[in-house]
């Protein structure tokens, strides 16, 4: 019986002593914690969808504790968070407009037509590696639906062989302009209601055959905008925000009404 007791003993001590050089150690060895950061933390949505730039909601809070990034990066959340975020920083938030996600291509397939039937993997990504031209315009939408597969609020569906974005249900995460593989997709300012809906950057006369609905960089938008703000890549017209009144001229004038002021 003494040697049980005395077994039990020791453990107790070492028990004990384990417990306190426990407790030694995380007072010692503690990472202090700014206390910001988790108040930041808690006002983010959670997305971790990295379009603030950063690798997520843990890193976007500790960049904004330290100085690193504004109040208002996180584009989720948009104005009512970046608000809250001012709040517990002791800054303003400042002026920060919603955007949401703009598909550059109206090659829908009354406009435009498939160069053969694709068999490989139903996927954009997959089918630009493939090496094949799915499609007459190598410019245009695959409509395969790799964005509408990564898009956590379900905002985007391909209707008639296009993505289609609904700009109610857009969180500006910026998922799908990182999916897309050919660039089509952009987060622009919810208030760029007049855009040019294509990205074919070939002359006018190849686009005529390949799609009714591309820019044929004819130029007549130019000339009716007052303002100077159509401006051209290559042939390909783009409508500089900073100038555009949004009175419509150059959307009337298009004739492959391809400059449009779209509404979900």
């Amino acid at each position: 019986m003494d040697i049980i007791w005395i077994t039990t003993l020791v453990i107790a001590v070492i028990a004990v002593l384990v417990a306190v050089g426990l407790v030694y150690a995380g007072k010692k060895f503690a990472v202090k914690v700014d206390e910001r950061v988790v108040a930041i933390r808690g006002k983010l949505p959670g997305n971790n969808c990295g379009a603030c730039g950063f690798a997520g909601c843990d890193a976007l809070a500790a960049a904004i504790s330290a100085g690193e990034a504004p109040v208002n990066a996180c584009p989720v959340g948009g104005g009512p968070v970046a608000e809250a975020i001012g709040d517990i920083m002791g800054t303003k938030a400042g002026a920060m407009e919603r955007k949401t996600a703009f598909v550059a291509c109206k090659g829908t397939c009354e406009v435009t037509k498939n160069q053969g039937n694709y068999t490989g993997i139903q996927d954009c990504r997959a089918a630009v590696l493939s090496g094949m031209n799915i499609t007459d315009c190598t410019y245009g939408c695959l409509g395969f639906g790799s964005c509408a597969e990564v898009c956590p609020e379900q905002a985007i569906s391909v209707v008639n062989g296009v993505a289609v974005v609904n700009r109610s249900r857009c969180v500006s995460c910026g998922l799908c302009v990182k999916t897309c593989p050919r660039g089509l997709i952009s987060l622009i300012p919810e208030s760029r209601i007049v855009r040019v809906q294509c990205s074919n950057r070939d002359k006018g006369p190849v686009v005529r055959k390949i799609c009714s609905a591309g820019c044929i960089g004819c130029g007549l938008c130019a000339k009716q905008c007052e303002f100077g703000a159509i401006e051209f890549d290559g042939t390909l017209a783009r409508v500089n925000p900073e100038k555009c009144t949004l009175c419509g001229k150059c959307a009337a004038k298009c004739p492959a009404k391809v400059i449009t002021t779209p509404v979900n």
